[in-house]
């Protein structure tokens, strides 16, 4: 809701800032600019090429960009930059969409001015004891769970959450502190605890509920409309974006709410992806053949590599990538986790590594239907044969078709072991029980960041 609000205020404030130039240089004639020349329109390009800059820059990131005031005006800067050259070349290839060009100067400095003072007031009033809008949150349990679900919310600080304290039925844990938040009372005082401190939410995190679980207090708050009361897990998701596998009980992925796909659905999506496929192979056609001249010059060997991975069901299927290793690299020492800084890699691989354009040829795989634009990352048999053992639940991310990219990939870095490949499960399950259009597009939206800055390459 704060990012919702963040950006609709500075849509509000960028327009704003564009009429006003409009008044300040064209005077009585604005009025007619506006509303009969379709200027609202123009002004309308400005305000979306402003933003979508911002989202380059990280600044709807609340978490990269809170208390962090020096950063941000420096992000706000880079950004305006980026959105001015961006406009400039659109007004030179299509004239006509330019209001004045002093409208445009003078429109850019004023949103700039308004935007950054706006930006210092909502970062201040965030953080602000007062006037900072929290939901204050009570959790149920005092174990490993019951902390881990503070750490998270305490390392989000920009999530709108305040962890009052924790509550259990351990009468030597009163006032101890766990984590930071403290044991503040006993269960059995559970409604007069909720009232005292004015709490909002209660996230039960209680492992061993046999006997231990006020379900009576719990059922006339919860119905009383005082406060909210939900699952650790629930909770959990909401806050990190992915599901907690050490902890998850199958009921509670069997029995959550979550969309049903039809025939037509599916459908649906294959005929998208197989039509972006195509107009991608066909947009990065002069790429490619840059990409292949680099890799001939490079290093001995072929331009394309393939390899065997695991794709929708566990069938298995051939990816296609551009080279980015020497040839042999795998024969002595076999399949190996790949590295963010992979010493294997070729001067240009490194190059395409970071690009994540090594990735290109896969528009193939997406072409032929092994593979959609979005969905967990395909694994090597070798490597899923270890990890279903390992780490539960991992089968599961194989129930739907691998993607070019996806949620893990744009939320977690470079994963080069057991215990990354764990955290990112953790964001495939997620997107898998939560994937929607809507999701799919803010993956897009990331990815492209991702590309055009290098940064989070997997």
């Amino acid at each position: 809701m704060r990012r919702i609000l963040l950006i609709l205020s500075e849509t509000f404030l960028i327009l704003s800032a564009g009429i006003l130039a409009a008044y300040v240089r064209l005077h009585s004639d604005a009025s007619w600019e506006i509303t009969h020349r379709q200027g609202w329109i123009k002004l309308l390009l400005v305000a979306i090429v402003i933003q979508f800059s911002f989202h380059l820059f990280d600044l709807y990131d609340l978490r990269a960009s809170s208390h962090r005031y020096r950063l941000m005006v420096m992000n706000l800067m880079k950004a305006y930059i980026t959105a001015s050259a961006m406009l400039l070349l659109m007004f030179y290839a299509v004239p006509s969409m330019l209001l004045g060009r002093g409208v445009f100067l003078w429109s850019l400095a004023l949103s700039l001015l308004a935007t950054a003072l706006w930006r210092l007031i909502f970062a201040w009033g965030a953080g602000h004891p007062q006037l900072g809008v929290r939901e204050r949150i009570l959790i149920l349990g005092s174990g490993t769970e019951a902390i881990e679900i503070a750490r998270a919310t305490l390392e989000r600080r920009t999530a709108g959450f305040q962890i009052i304290g924790f509550v259990d039925n351990k009468p030597e844990l009163l006032g101890k502190s766990l984590i930071n938040p403290s044991v503040i009372g006993l269960t059995e005082n559970l409604p007069g605890l909720v009232a005292q401190h004015r709490i909002d939410r209660i996230v039960v995190a209680v492992e061993d509920r046999r006997g231990s679980m006020p379900t009576g207090d719990l059922l006339n708050l919860r119905l009383s409309g005082r406060v909210a009361v939900e699952e650790s897990a629930c909770f959990y998701e909401r806050l990190t974006g992915k599901v907690a596998v050490e902890k998850l009980r199958p009921s509670w992925l069997i029995f959550s709410r979550g969309g049903r796909y039809t025939d037509v659905t599916e459908r649906t999506r294959r005929v998208v992806n197989a039509s972006l496929a195509a107009v991608g192979l066909l947009i990065s056609l002069p790429l490619d053949l840059i990409i292949a001249i680099a890799i001939k010059l490079d290093s001995p060997g072929p331009i394309l590599y393939r390899q065997e991975r695991v794709g929708k069901n566990g069938r298995r299927f051939k990816i296609i990538k551009f080279r980015s290793m020497g040839v042999g690299a795998e024969e002595e020492s076999g399949p190996v986790w790949a590295a963010a800084t992979d010493p294997r890699a070729t001067r240009v691989g490194r190059v395409l590594r970071k690009l994540r354009l090594d990735e290109i040829p896969q528009f193939v795989n997406v072409a032929r239907g092994d593979m959609n634009f979005i969905g967990p990352r395909p694994e090597r048999p070798e490597f899923v044969e270890q990890l279903s053992t390992t780490l539960p639940y991992y089968m599961q991310r194989h129930l739907i078709k691998p993607g070019l990219t996806g949620w893990a990939q744009i939320c977690y870095g470079y994963g080069g072991s057991v215990e990354d490949t764990m955290q990112k499960l953790q964001y495939d399950l997620y997107y898998i029980k939560n994937r929607s259009l809507l999701l799919d597009i803010i993956i897009v939206f990331e990815t492209i960041k991702i590309v055009l800055f290098g940064r989070g390459a997997r």
